[in-house]
């Protein structure tokens, strides 16, 4: 791996983690599902009309239109959608940690459904990251967490894992990358944009932190995060690429306690560090298989 593809998979794992704390500062002061929709609506917009000054195309492939409404639907509209609704009621680390375990849920699903071989180091990477997560769920349920707020974030997770298992062979085409992202953007936005009409009201509590991390999040996680990772894939290819989620409930947790002051007990440290692990065996045995 070359230094600029280390130095781009640092940067994109420290965005995608900084989105729950953002995240849940924007749900402190709006309704969830329509923050997320209008975010939605912004990222795709600025994303496609960039496209369309780089010369790329609205004539997808079937493999980028796959891609853009399976992404649409399980990444944006559930995953993200649902881990918005949670973060009214747990913590952005939280959140963070239980998002770190999709590389796990999809290395467990090749093993148990595609019978893809995984060796002894994958399968206790794999039982270690389960336990990491399950330690830390229940210190935090001891401490009060709330149970809705966790199952939402594992559904969450479980969609995530579905649409990454969907698009197995599929073809994402480099030529209409950006104009994908911002396709993908619009279908979670249109999805979202009944269940906001029709179960929140608008109320929004305007102040500087809302605009600064509702800009932030629609930008930054929304395409950047998102470009830097397929440049990623195409660069070093999928496997190597999610070597890098290991990182995912390393600095969730920790930015969260920098600008949301979210506490860290020995137990969250004890766990992150055992998910981190876990999740870095099961990528390392994917790299070089058995």
């Amino acid at each position: 791996m070359d230094f600029r593809a280390f130095l781009a998979g640092l940067v994109f794992a420290l965005i995608w983690s900084s989105a729950f704390t953002s995240a849940r500062m924007i749900v402190e002061a709006m309704p969830p599902i329509t923050a997320l929709s209008i975010r939605f609506l912004i990222s795709g917009l600025i994303g496609i009309a960039i496209a369309g000054a780089m010369g790329q195309s609205l004539r997808l492939g079937p493999g980028q239109w796959r891609a853009v409404i399976i992404f649409g639907i399980c990444q944006n509209a559930l995953y993200l959608g649902l881990n918005f609704v949670a973060m009214q009621w747990i913590e952005a680390s939280l959140a963070a940690i239980i998002a770190s375990t999709m590389p796990l849920l999809v290395a467990a699903a090749n093993w148990g459904i595609f019978r893809e071989k995984l060796p002894l180091l994958g399968v206790v990477g794999l039982t270690a990251g389960f336990c990491g997560v399950g330690l830390i769920m229940a210190q935090r349920l001891g401490g009060g967490a709330d149970p809705t707020g966790i199952v939402l974030c594992l559904i969450a997770a479980v969609a995530l894992t579905v649409a990454t298992l969907a698009m197995r062979g599929a073809t994402g085409g480099n030529g209409n990358l950006l104009m994908v992202v911002g396709l993908q953007m619009l279908v979670g936005a249109a999805a979202l944009a009944p269940f906001a009409v029709l179960t929140e009201s608008w109320s929004v509590d305007w102040s500087t932190r809302l605009i600064l991390a509702f800009g932030y999040t629609t930008l930054m996680p929304g395409l950047v995060a998102t470009l830097i990772w397929f440049w990623l894939v195409r660069r070093i290819g999928a496997t190597r690429a999610a070597t890098f989620h290991f990182l995912n409930p390393v600095f969730g947790v920790a930015i969260a306690a920098l600008l949301l002051a979210e506490g860290l007990s020995w137990v969250d440290a004890l766990g992150v560090a055992i998910v981190a692990a876990g999740i870095l065996a099961v990528q390392l045995v994917r790299v070089r298989p058995a």
